[in-house]
């Protein structure tokens, strides 16, 4: 069998990405015309697990004090009262987290230096982000 075309050896693609860090891990991002399929930040979705497992811990009373969660845990005092404020995070942007919709530049570093304890204003801190990232957080 011949061919009547011949065929090139080389082919080009061009295919539109950068490079980000988050959370210690270099993802790639596509760019925003585009519809990408957005995934959970693991290290989010585990600092939230983490967060409602010692509130319901303290609220069952199997534990009364932070310190005896940070003892059990052979974690910092600090550590654990900065992951527990995420308890307090809007129903809303907890489910964003969860489902990856969170916006692009809220990471656990932020969360960890404070969560406004009105969800209105969580709302209004991070939906900025959101209508620049690829979902909304409200």
């Amino acid at each position: 069998m011949t061919r009547t075309k011949p065929i090139s050896d080389t082919i080009s693609v061009h295919v539109p990405f950068r490079f980000v860090k988050r959370g210690g891990r270099t993802e790639i991002v596509i760019p925003t015309n585009s519809t990408p399929t957005r995934k959970s930040d693991g290290t989010l979705v585990k600092a939230l697990a983490r967060a409602f497992r010692w509130k319901r811990l303290l609220d069952d009373g199997v534990f009364t004090s932070i310190t005896e969660i940070a003892e059990n845990e052979k974690l910092s005092f600090t550590y654990i009262s900065r992951v527990l404020r995420l308890s307090t995070l809007a129903p809303d942007i907890v489910e964003a987290i969860v489902d990856g919709d969170q916006p692009r530049s809220l990471m656990l570093a932020e969360l960890l230096d404070g969560v406004p304890p009105c969800w209105t204003d969580q709302r209004s801190r991070w939906s900025d982000d959101a209508k620049n990232s690829a979902g909304p957080v409200e």
